[in-house]
């Protein structure tokens, strides 16, 4: 019998460790970065075009390759960073496989051209399917520029798999502030179909996080810093304030590498406990620096998983380093210019000691004593004072003048009752309105409206009777439903309402951010909403659906952004569907809210009224019947 096992060539080697590093564009983009950060480059340029899918292009000034090592980079385990097993434990920079040219090689068209300070002239290399088509030498300046052009040519499948454009974009997006949020010292420039996306100097990390996030994030931070024997942490934490309710801004990095840790997210939101609304996310942006020999970053393919040795060490420490810094961030002195100046203490009497304020009260008061004992200690002086018989006859007036006074509350009380009439004569009044009103229906359909009773149980179903048995109904996802055909029809239809705001609206949200809610500004218009302006830190709202209240429009554009950048489709009317999903979904009634007997009515009414009243946008069941023959077997 023949031998069936034979070893791989070597461009199928190389597309099988392709789909574990590459598994999109800015897969590409975050290795090219690297590199290009462990090259020692201070002014690094990404240049993509259609979302990376036909080019994505990575100018550095960094060191620079020679002609050998130029070729050798491409080759499968050819680094520079390790020689021996020892060095996986101390490593202190990106890559350190060697799999990340080779790999993208095996899938794009790439060219590359490199040059050191010390030669006259740099190399150029060609590669198509890990095939070097061409090497030779050229001019070119001190660094190292890379092509990878045609992303997947020769693997169609994998290119199929890839979302559209926006949502690729975004992903390059945040690969790029990854790199960028650690690399502070470094000049990043990044440029999509031509245009300049981000231009990020050289700065400090508040300012770079100030350059990425917008301007209002710069009071948003709170600093964070502790220095122990096991770790180092800074970096800075969101104030509760401004928690947001989708998970968005939150970044780990362990020895300036972005890592998602799970255990670590969970010790930082319980330093938060008490402090956040119900389901609402903190941000914030974390640098952990710890001794290479304890930690583990070779678990997985892409790096962003890192394994600790004392990892609850490291729990608790950053637990109480994020507390710390809240607790400080609460008793900091701030300038708050709605504070009651009255309240504060002048300054020349800031030094001076507290004496206990004397209170006198009068010891013979008493509340309950009557008109006459009130007036007593004062008849008993007035009696030392005058003759007695002037005292007495002061008496004798006080005395009449009390009986007159309550005698007069009934004088007159005769001659009211003899002006009545008999009671007989009431029936001629006439009233104001009349106790008979005009039914807008017969009386079949009111007397059945009467018997319509709907009852909600524990703030989350709705029940109603119906001739075969019961209907229940799932308030959250009735109202989903309901408000979903309606913005669906009104963005189709350009027919909403606009209710006009008092005063505009203004909300703060990130450059990219705003780039998406300019791109859907038609269809948020057709739903309801009217914009004023959009400015690079925020956009101002005059005018909102009359569906939504005021206080829930943030909350409601956040979360049609988190949905948008995970699910945005290229058709208009894919398009349409996620946002009047989205907006359903947050502007719907949520589970623990009482509604009223009418709304309980209506929103049972509204939901047998839709083209689909069995399923929920998001495709779960509405509501469920129980018909007589199944209570009857419970019983």
């Amino acid at each position: 019998m023949s031998d069936i096992i034979q070893l791989l060539p070597d461009h199928v080697a190389n597309q099988i460790a392709a789909g574990e590093v590459v598994q999109r564009p800015a897969s590409v983009v975050k290795e090219l970065l690297e590199n290009a950060i462990d090259a020692g480059a201070t002014h690094i340029n990404l240049i993509i075009k259609e979302a990376g899918k036909t080019l994505i292009q990575v100018v550095d000034n960094g060191k620079g390759m020679s002609t050998t090592d130029a070729r050798l980079s491409f080759e499968r385990h050819a680094t520079s960073k390790i020689k021996t097993a020892e060095d996986l434990f101390a490593l202190s920079t990106k890559g350190f496989r060697g799999e990340a040219l080779a790999s993208i090689a095996a899938i794009a068209h790439v060219e590359q051209k490199t040059k050191q300070e010390n030669q006259d002239l740099g190399t150029h290399i060609k590669i198509e399917g890990s095939e070097v088509i061409l090497q030779e030498p050229c001019a070119t300046p001190k660094g190292t520029t890379i092509w990878v052009k045609n992303l997947f040519f020769n693997v169609p499948a994998r290119r199929n798999f890839l979302k559209s454009n926006a949502v690729e974009l975004r992903h390059i997006i945040d690969e790029f502030h990854r790199v960028a949020m650690v690399h502070c010292n470094v000049h990043f420039e990044f440029y999509s179909n031509g245009n300049e996306v981000l231009n990020l100097p050289a700065t400090n990390t508040r300012q770079r996080l100030v350059h990425i996030f917008g301007g209002k994030t710069n009071e948003k931070l709170v600093p964070v810093s502790e220095e122990t024997e096991l770790v180092t942490i800074s970096g800075f934490v969101g104030k509760p304030d401004f928690a947001k309710k989708t998970r968005g801004e939150q970044f780990f990095f362990v020895n300036d590498r972005f890592v998602k840790s799970p255990y670590l997210h969970h010790a930082v939101i319980s330093a938060f406990e008490g402090l956040l609304k119900d389901k609402s996310y903190p941000s914030y942006y974390l640098y952990l620096s710890v001794d290479p020999k304890s930690i583990d970053i070779n678990i997985h393919p892409t790096k962003t998983e890192v394994k600790f040795d004392n990892e609850q060490s490291l729990y608790a420490i950053l637990r109480a380093t994020v507390k710390h810094s809240l607790g400080q961030f609460n008793i900091a002195p701030v300038l708050d210019f709605q504070r009651d100046a009255s309240m504060d203490l002048p300054y020349e009497q800031v030094k001076k000691t507290i004496s206990v304020p004397k209170i006198e009260v009068n010891r013979d008061f008493n509340p309950f004593a009557t008109e006459f004992e009130k007036e007593a200690p004062r008849l008993k002086a007035l009696k030392t004072e005058t003759p007695k018989s002037s005292n007495t006859t002061f008496v004798s007036n006080f005395k009449a003048k009390k009986t007159d006074d309550w005698e007069a509350l009934y004088s007159g009380l005769n001659k009211a009752t003899e002006t009545i009439e008999p009671a007989t004569e009431f029936s001629k009044l006439e009233f104001e309105s009349s106790a008979n009103t005009v039914s807008m229906f017969d009386k079949a359909s009111a007397e059945a409206d009467k018997t319509q009773t709907v009852y909600q149980l524990q703030r989350k179903y709705l029940i109603t009777t119906i001739k075969s048995g019961l209907v229940v109904v799932h308030q959250n996802r009735a109202h989903q439903r309901v408000l979903y055909e309606e913005f669906r029809k009104q963005i189709s239809l350009s027919n909403a309402v606009s209710q006009q705001l008092l005063f505009p609206l203004e909300l703060t949200f990130s450059s990219t951010e705003i780039a998406l809610l300019k791109s859907l500004e038609a269809h948020l218009e057709h739903a309801g909403f009217n914009f004023n302006t959009f400015t690079e830190e925020g956009v101002s709202i005059q005018g909102i659906p009359p569906v939504i209240t005021e206080s829930e429009v943030s909350i409601i554009l956040e979360q049609l952004i988190a949905d948008m950048e995970q699910e945005l489709p290229d058709t208009g009317f894919s398009q349409i569907d996620v946002m009047a999903k989205s907006l359903a979904k947050s502007a719907a009634v949520k589970t623990g809210v009482v509604l009223e007997n009418e709304a309980q009515k209506h929103m049972v009414n509204q939901l047998f009224a839709c083209e689909e009243p069995n399923r929920a946008p998001n495709g779960k069941t509405t509501f469920i019947t129980l018909g007589v023959d199944e209570l009857d077997k419970k019983f």
